[in-house]
């Protein structure tokens, strides 16, 4: 995810996390579709075909990642309002600080916001 987010800086970049008992097995990178530095729109056809091929390999919706190129790793308003999975996870790669980017997870059930631990393990 960190990868990615340096790749497309200044762009905030977007992607989705798949997998079995809590613990991610597939990372898919989607093309955000508005190519902007301050929000991001995942490209339905990428978004579709990911969902697709969790079904088919019998994973789970983890995560929807995205990040945020020059503010903390804070869901924005925009974020809070767009975020339509209440069973999944949000993590947002913070490069405000672009030699040690922040990761930080959150649920977001309707306007509430909550933050969780993550473990990452090799």
């Amino acid at each position: 995810m960190i990868a990615h987010a340096r790749e497309e800086d200044p762009l905030e970049c977007c992607g989705l996390l798949f997998g079995i008992d809590e613990k991610v097995q597939s990372l898919f990178r989607i093309t955000n579709r508005e190519r902007s530095p301050e929000r991001y729109l995942m490209e339905p056809h990428e978004q579709l075909t990911a969902f697709k091929t969790m079904r088919k390999e019998g994973l789970s919706h983890l995560a929807i990642y995205h990040s945020h190129t020059h503010s903390p790793a804070v869901p924005s308003a925009t974020d809070i309002r767009l975020a339509f999975y209440p069973e999944t996870r949000y993590i947002i790669i913070s490069l405000e600080k672009k030699e040690s980017p922040v990761v930080r997870t959150f649920r977001i059930l309707e306007e509430a916001v909550s933050e969780e631990s993550f473990k990452v393990e090799p």
